[in-house]
């Protein structure tokens, strides 16, 4: 009997080559290749002419008599906040994949979203990681309960895919992608082909179904989302879970929605009792701020939600020839892109010094505007000076030095003053009187942080 010839498969990009390698030519990524049996050329073709052949003409009709998806009623969440980031609740008939690090509350969130929506509307929750025990008790935990509310433990993605055609849930809850396997693909769980393929296939039924699919996805080590590209782009809705998993805040936001927008966040806090929406994540980063040098209020935005949240810097003296930089919810490498506009425009000297920059609350920024905050939180370490209690910052830097607009200015200035500030340092382009104008980075931090 011929031996069955394999190839290696790159696990995030499909590429597929002879011989295994620890890192993958095409994406880069390492340790992502495993052994896969070769489809034959043969095969392949046969497959095509059958399908010439079987297929059969579309059935259509014309647009204006389609039903818009605003006309839909959608199955609302006890988060009003998620809801948003949903485009109004889930869909029936929509595919949403979820992801976040290991821990940091994926399945507390779904069986609280299953215990509200198990109250008027049959859902099944299907875990192909935990036991019919371990689910129990977080169902008991989070108060999820009542005949509308089933539970099924399996890892075939065929068995599931038919559970979903039978009709009999408007919710369906797969915990996760990654534990799948389709009896008639011969490689293991969350390989490239098994994951492309559950996903398909679960797709289908939802769709053919009307019903509304939520699916769990790992991440990587480097939080990117594991498994095949085209997953993502499968799906209706990506969902991000970010944060620590051991404190802080932790958000929620769409990276794609076909149903909604995706510039709302939805903000959460773990206790006791589950995962609870932070209705005011401002005060709640600022109760315990001590006015320092290093320390600088950011107004950002955080969606559409305007946020006041801490910036701290610390600089110290380098024991060594080459100074670190670390950065703790902030991107490093735009760090060290301010930290060399620092140097070149106003003078400062940074080259012996290690600076450590921290967004109180486990936020991460992607805000432009945080800019201006981290450089003057930087000037006010170096100088030993701290900014007034009174003042918050927002604004870009340029390469010259110059302090750029910022988004949404209206909002971080009316943030700002229900929380009792006076000013904000922010761009001179903003005509407000509640704004100090600051035009260059240069002028503004020799005024406000080392006179």
């Amino acid at each position: 009997m011929a031996k069955a010839k394999n190839q290696f498969v790159c696990q995030q990009c499909g590429f597929s080559a002879s011989k295994w390698a620890g890192k993958c030519d095409n994406c880069g990524n390492w340790n992502t290749f495993v052994e896969q049996p070769i489809v034959e050329a043969a095969v392949q073709k046969s497959a095509i002419a059958r399908g010439q052949v079987s297929g059969k003409k579309l059935s259509y009709r014309s647009i204006s008599e389609l039903e818009s998806s605003d006309q839909i009623e959608r199955l609302a969440t006890n988060f009003r906040d998620l809801n948003l980031v949903l485009g109004g609740g889930i869909l029936p008939g929509s595919v949403s994949l979820l992801a976040g690090q290991p821990g940091i509350g994926k399945s507390t969130l779904l069986m609280q979203i299953c215990a509200t929506i198990a109250k008027a509307q049959p859902v099944l929750y299907i875990s192909g990681e935990e036991s019919a025990g371990q689910v129990k008790l977080r169902a008991e935990r989070l108060g999820a309960s009542g005949h509308n509310l089933s539970f099924a433990s399996s890892t075939s993605g065929n068995d599931i895919a038919k559970t979903i055609e039978a009709g009999q849930f408007k919710l369906v809850i797969i915990d996760s992608i990654q534990t799948l396997a389709l009896d008639e693909i011969s490689s293991a769980p969350g390989t490239v082909s098994q994951v492309t393929n559950c996903g398909n296939l679960i797709i289908r039924a939802a769709k053919a179904t009307n019903t509304a699919v939520i699916i769990v996805g790992h991440v990587t080590k480097e939080g990117a989302l594991a498994g095949p590209k085209i997953l993502e782009h499968l799906v209706d809705v990506v969902l991000n879970f970010e944060g620590d998993r051991y404190g802080g805040f932790k958000t929620i936001r769409a990276v794609k929605n076909r149903f909604g927008s995706t510039s709302e966040v939805a903000i959460f806090e773990m206790d006791s009792s589950g995962l609870k929406e932070v209705q005011n994540p401002s005060e709640a980063l600022l109760a315990e701020r001590q006015n320092t040098d290093g320390s600088i209020i950011l107004a950002t935005l955080e969606g559409t939600r305007p946020i006041l949240v801490e910036i701290q810097a610390l600089a110290t003296p380098t024991n060594f020839g080459y100074p670190k930089r670390t950065a703790s919810g902030f991107d490093l490498n735009r760090l060290n892109l301010l930290i060399a506009v620092l140097e070149r425009r106003t003078k400062l000297k940074l080259d012996d010094k290690d600076i450590f920059i921290n967004v109180v609350g486990g936020l991460k920024l992607q805000d432009s505007a945080a800019d201006l905050a981290v450089c003057m939180a930087i000037a006010s370490a170096v100088a030993g000076r701290k900014l007034s209690e009174d003042y918050i910052v927002f604004g870009e830097v340029g390469l010259g030095g110059e302090i750029r607009s910022a988004f949404r200015p209206d909002q971080r200035i009316s943030e700002a003053k229900k929380l009792g500030f006076k000013h904000a340092i922010a761009p001179a382009t903003i005509k407000n009187s509640f704004v100090i104008p600051a035009k260059d980075l240069r002028t503004t931090l020799i005024k406000y942080v080392n006179e």
